[in-house]
């Protein structure tokens, strides 16, 4: 008997299911805002430096802000004053002829920055002066979160395999609340990147836990809308999320404002289930009956209770032993599964690599950065109702496949489009951001029907893994300009298309029964086309 059986009996997608996907919904809220955060806490405003020093009590003392500008600081191509030189010495003559600058001697900034508080009231960088020859750090603060989320995705993954899916979702739930609000206290960079550090770390839990979860209680004809409702779940949270950035331009209250739901998370936690597959599979058959009557007396399928017993869950082909413990190790050690987990690793990579290269250049063209941000996010709706549609029509395979290469598409245009046209390159980098949400939006899913049962959290955790290692290298992609311009958008156009052709070598799990065991996966094939595979038994 397969757990699809089950479901079938007390409806798999019933009034319980619907709570699980709200109460995932509430806690994933947040996640998006905090993978953003750094566009906004760490944003670079307008400045120049500190000219005090010049002030010599004479002549100086009785200029006009904007002609001790002139008589301070060099001039750069487009007319804005330089960020990071200043001359030595006062030029009174460029009051007459400010294009005189001929070998006129320049230093670094002397006594620290001025920054433009228009915008942003306080931001990570104006706090301990990120510019400059520390723009790397200011760039590390988001590669350390996400190094972070890196690790807390191995990690999570592996603990939710061995301890359960709620109990886990908690300690995710808790802990990173608490260094969130912790790093909104940081006196200095090194304890805000280390505080950050641990937020993605704990964060994670959320997103690998949820989805596997929401996906663990549905049948087969739902699962793609479970998926889809998921990745909305990040689009909503990006649009909320510009909204709350541009009215709290305050770092420290910025990241107390988009923890501050992981709050409702905790209290309707207690109304979250366990996963009945991961129960029966380590063996646990009194507590997943337990759910499963809670689920049936909710669905109204009250009818379905009396065949719920012990007996016949033990019959659930699940695994052979029910008291193994999975591990990372079962990634590699059969064939089907070590071809499984290089190419889903290589695909979750280049498709996060993409995404967040797109996302984090919200200056790149010139524009509005809370006009940007609505934009990027906005684009995500219609993007990932297209999936919708799509991953039944067209199966998931197509569906990534061609996400990527739209994707590609995209950035490969930006690269040839002049710099002055910075309206046509946003649209075309917006279209972009759609296609590789929509790719983000599908690989989630996609994996998650990929593994089998006993080992899918820990797949999804080193997929996860992977994405993030994708995603800490994306900040730094993006200083590749200072090699050359278009460079950045080269290497994220190569990486797209890599996504695209690995993605074309997975199976197509449309309309079939999730896998249960490693066997499963080794007895049918990954080679298997689509239409030659037979469903899983």
């Amino acid at each position: 008997m397969k757990f699809e059986n089950i479901l079938a009996d007390i409806d798999g997608f019933g009034r319980f299911q619907i709570m699980i996907i709200v109460i995932s919904f509430i806690g994933r809220f947040t996640l998006p805002c905090h993978f953003m955060l750094n566009n906004f806490v760490a944003a670079v405003p307008s400045h120049h430096c500190d000219i005090s020093s010049l002030d010599d009590g004479g002549f100086f003392s009785n200029l006009s802000k904007a002609e001790r500008l002139i008589v301070s600081i060099p001039v750069q191509e487009d007319g804005t004053p330089a960020s990071c030189q200043m001359f030595a010495e006062p030029q009174y003559h460029l009051l007459l002829n400010s294009s005189n600058i001929i070998e006129v001697p320049t230093v670094p900034c002397q006594n620290g920055w001025v920054y433009d508080n228009t915008t942003f009231k306080s931001t990570v960088t104006s706090q301990w002066d990120l510019v400059c020859d520390k723009r790397g750090k200011n760039k590390a603060t988001a590669t350390i979160f996400f190094v972070g989320v890196m690790f807390g995705a191995v990690t999570f993954g592996s603990l939710s395999d061995r301890f359960g899916r709620r109990i886990m979702l908690l300690v995710s739930y808790v802990s990173g609340m608490l260094f969130a609000i912790a790093s909104a206290f940081s006196t200095s960079y090194l304890m805000f990147a280390v505080l950050r550090f641990f937020t993605g770390f704990c964060i994670t839990g959320i997103v690998i836990v949820s989805v596997v979860l929401s996906v663990e209680w549905v049948d087969i004809e739902h699962r793609k809308l479970v998926g889809v409702i998921d990745s909305l779940s990040w689009a909503f949270g990006n649009i909320v999320f510009a909204a709350i950035a541009y009215f709290v331009n305050d770092w420290r209250w910025l990241i107390l404002s988009v923890t501050s739901p992981l709050i409702l998370a905790i209290i309707t936690w207690r109304w979250m289930p366990e996963s009945a597959r991961w129960l029966i599979a380590n063996g646990r058959l009194k507590e997943a009956q337990m759910y499963l009557k809670r689920c049936a007396k909710m669905n109204r399928t009250e009818d379905s209770i009396q065949t719920l017993n012990i007996e016949t869950l033990a019959t659930i082909v699940v695994t052979g032993k029910s008291d193994r413990t999975y591990s990372y190790l079962d990634l590699i050690r059969t064939p089907n599964i070590r071809k499984l987990a290089l190419r889903t690793g290589v695909v979750w990579f280049c498709v996060a690599t993409a995404f967040y290269g797109i996302s984090f250049n919200l200056t790149g063209f010139g524009l509005n950065i809370y006009l940007t941000q609505f934009a990027y996010a906005t684009i995500e709706l219609p993007a990932k109702v297209a999936i919708y549609y799509l991953l039944d029509k067209i199966g998931r395979r197509r569906t990534e496949v061609g996400a990527l290469l739209m994707t590609a598409a995209c950035l490969g245009i930006n690269i040839v489009i002049p710099k002055d046209m910075s309206v046509v390159r946003t649209v075309v980098s917006v279209l972009g951001k759609g296609c590789s949400a929509a790719s983000f939006g599908t690989i989630v899913l996609y994996s998650s029907e990929l593994y089998p049962t006993v080992i899918r959290q820990n797949g999804m955790g080193y997929n996860s893994f992977v994405a993030r290692l994708g995603v800490a290298v994306a900040p730094m992609i993006l200083l590749l300009d200072e090699v050359w311009k278009e460079l950045p958008q080269v290497v994220l156009f190569s990486a797209a298309v890599l996504g695209g052709i690995v993605a074309s070598a997975l199976p197509e799990t449309r309309n079939r029964c999730l896998p249960e065991t490693i066997e499963d996966i080794e007895s049918s094939g990954i080679e298997k086309s689509p239409e030659k595979s037979v469903e899983l038994k």
